[in-house]
């Protein structure tokens, strides 16, 4: 095999090779780091290469292979994390200047228990400073760029996993989502998104925040559902326990979902013309090919799903998380000014606010629920719009929050809720963007989520769609 066409088999294949010893895990790595010196200055997705930790892990992995009966199911997998995520011995950097340097002792909760599945970190993926923006463009490093127009963003937060995912730079990626993190860069990068029920995948230390969760950015449906299983493991006093899935989520793929009552809806709710039309046009096509694979399918959407109210109430959220981490970062004299702005946010906010906020979260995902009980499914647009010009945030202040959200309004509602969702990478624009689909389900049914995302990926497949140069 060429290293294109190793670059891009599935993970889960990959798995499998070593464990067959038809390939090695140090050559797939060092596939994948002659790709990375080879795109990455172009795209800027890695903002940090392990190669000498990784070739190290590879070299262990290769060694197990033959030996213990029971191997990691990822045993060997080159894989990137995203920058948020500590990781010991590999510099971990947040997006923000000041630790350019900083190199952690310790893995977080996450990370290790992708070390346990086996697989081989290759290295950190370039976010928006903190995480706080759908664009990846912290000032101090180079910006996250598309892999199918590079002046073009790569999304955001988890803008470079997306990317590194698309481009072939690693098997799969693992990113987070506080309000479309996981699922607007697989939208604008042509990548498979799952963002998990909140508690599905437990962050720790510090204690998992309301809104964010990790979840898997990869090129197929299996793959994200082996890196799920590996993430998915509950821990005693989690604050967030969604319920136990019958059996594991790699079985759920090809798994028969039965006929299912999907609701489709391909706007906002305000005006159509948020929408740009090959992104209406995909959920169109879409309810018809569920259709034609005996789905029920209707016009509908949750009454409040897509209100200002709920979007300010996520940001006001959002802040007051972020301000709760001020202590353990760098001196707020040295951060983003969006971020400067956005903890300002959550000081102007009394405690009684921030509660009546919370508050409010928890009665609209208890109506929207109840939306869930008449319905299996829930079928939009990932985003509204084709992926903004590399640039086009920078300045943006608080104020500009409605602008901003305009380009990605059906995300971050199910943050707030808690409701499992992703992204299917299922048709393209008229200038060859890939354009993302989003599958909603139930709080706590991933099952149902990957059962029709796998069974979309088979009628329309879109494994052999790489980007340009890739």
């Amino acid at each position: 095999m060429t290293d294109d066409d190793l670059a891009f088999t599935a993970a889960v294949e990959q798995a499998a090779m070593i464990r067959r010893r038809e390939i090695s895990s140090v050559e797939l790595v060092e596939c994948y780091l002659r790709r990375i010196e080879q795109h990455n200055d172009r795209l800027g997705a890695f903002v940090t290469v392990a190669a000498d930790q990784a070739l190290d892990a590879a070299h262990r992995a290769d060694r197990m292979v033959g030996g213990e009966a029971d191997l990691p199911p990822l045993l060997g997998v080159p894989v990137s994390v995203k920058d948020l995520n500590e990781t010991a011995g590999i510099r971990t950097t947040h997006g923000t200047a000041e630790w350019a340097d900083r190199v952690p002792d310790r893995d977080d909760a996450v990370v290790a228990r992708m070390r346990r599945a086996g697989c081989v970190i290759l290295g950190k993926t370039i976010v928006p400073e903190f995480g706080t923006l759908n664009v990846s463009e912290p000032p101090a490093y180079p910006p996250g760029r598309n892999p199918w127009a590079p002046e073009h963003s790569a999304g955001g937060s988890s803008g470079g996993a997306a990317a590194a995912a698309s481009a072939g730079l690693c098997a799969l990626s693992q990113g987070s989502d506080a309000g479309g993190s996981i699922r607007i860069p697989s939208a604008w990068s042509g990548c498979y998104g799952i963002k998990p029920s909140r508690g599905r995948v437990p962050w720790g230390p510090p204690p998992d925040p309301f809104l964010w969760v990790n979840g898997p950015i990869t090129r197929t449906v299996a793959d994200a559902a082996a890196l799920l299983d590996a993430l998915a493991r509950p821990r005693r006093g989690d604050s967030y326990t969604p319920p136990a899935p019958a059996r594991p989520f790699a079985a759920e793929v090809g798994a028969d979902p039965g006929r299912l009552r999907i609701a489709v809806h391909p706007h906002p709710g305000r005006t159509t013309e948020q929408v740009a039309p090959a992104h209406r046009r995909a959920v169109e096509d879409v309810a018809v090919l569920l259709t034609e694979l005996g789905h029920q399918v209707i016009e509908n959407a949750p009454a409040r799903a897509y209100a200002d109210e709920l979007m300010l109430l996520t940001a006001s959220i959002l802040a007051a998380d972020e301000d709760a981490q001020t202590p353990t970062r760098p001196p707020e004299d040295t951060w983003d000014p969006w971020n400067r702005t956005l903890v300002g946010v959550a000081r102007a906010q009394s405690a009684t606010d921030l509660a009546g906020a919370r508050q409010s979260a928890l009665v609209a995902t208890h109506e929207i629920a109840e939306f869930f009980s008449d319905h299996d499914l829930l079928v939009t647009p990932t985003v509204a719009q084709a992926p903004p010009a590399v640039g086009w945030a920078r300045g943006l202040s608080f104020d500009d929050l409605l602008e901003l959200a305009a380009l990605t309004p059906f995300t971050g509602a199910w943050n707030l809720t808690g409701h499992p969702a992703a992204s299917l990478p299922l048709a393209t624009d008229g200038d060859g963007f890939p354009v993302g689909v989003q599958v909603i389900g139930a709080h706590g049914d991933e099952a149902t989520v990957l059962r029709v995302s796998a069974q979309l990926e088979a009628a329309r497949s879109w494994a052999d769609r790489h980007p340009p140069g890739s």
